[in-house]
């Protein structure tokens, strides 16, 4: 396959996403552009920002989009008093159609040939995500390594230790967490089985 020359990854300076950065140019491209979009995670952005490049991102962008999401998706989801199954916000959903349309606007900025999102194959951020790429731009290739790699999370681990790729979790506390100014998701771990009691340490 011929490698492209420029992606644009959503990043989040996660497990997967740092992870992406080396295995995207192994097996993709020859630049990845990280973009890490603020949507109020409270996380240390400009640390995440310098990781990506440490990691290998050839650019780094962190894009402050807090006033946009609480006035253009949180307010009117919370107008319309939308929550999934009478019970979940619906917090990590808002901000993807907002997180792709602004990975759109950095693609062709840049005149990247794919979006590249973290998303595994289980959930439905990944139909987030490239149902708005598609709308935005149908141009774009999409990209998503979780579902190609065939990794699990414990050998994400240690090909992140073998690389020299610092990410926040191990195989005792591996957890994935999802965080902006309308709310909090955690994933992974233990906490996929419904029948296991979530520990109290490591994940609030």
């Amino acid at each position: 396959m011929k490698k492209m020359k420029k992606v644009v990854l959503a990043y989040s300076g996660g497990l997967d996403t740092s992870v992406a950065i080396k295995w995207l140019k192994e097996n993709y491209c020859d630049e990845v552009i990280a973009v890490v979009v603020d949507v109020g995670q409270q996380s240390d952005l400009e640390y995440v920002k310098e990781k990506a490049l440490k990691v290998g991102a050839s650019k780094s962008y962190i894009i402050d989009a807090k006033e946009e999401f609480a006035k253009e998706y949180v307010l009117p989801g919370l107008q319309a008093g939308a929550v999934y199954e009478s019970n979940y916000p619906l917090a990590t959903a808002y901000s993807r159609p907002l997180i792709s349309k602004i990975m759109v606007e950095i693609a062709e900025k840049e005149q990247a040939e794919a979006i590249v999102h973290g998303c595994t194959g289980k959930g439905n951020d990944q139909v987030r995500f490239e149902v708005s790429i598609a709308a935005l731009n149908p141009k774009l290739q999409v990209i998503a390594p979780a579902r190609e790699w065939g990794f699990t999370r414990d050998e994400e681990i240690e090909y992140a230790k073998k690389y020299n790729i610092p990410v926040p979790v191990d195989v005792e506390n591996p957890y994935s967490v999802d965080q902006n100014l309308w709310g909090r998701s955690i994933e992974c771990g233990v906490l996929e089985d419904p029948w296991i009691e979530p520990p109290e340490k490591g994940v609030y």
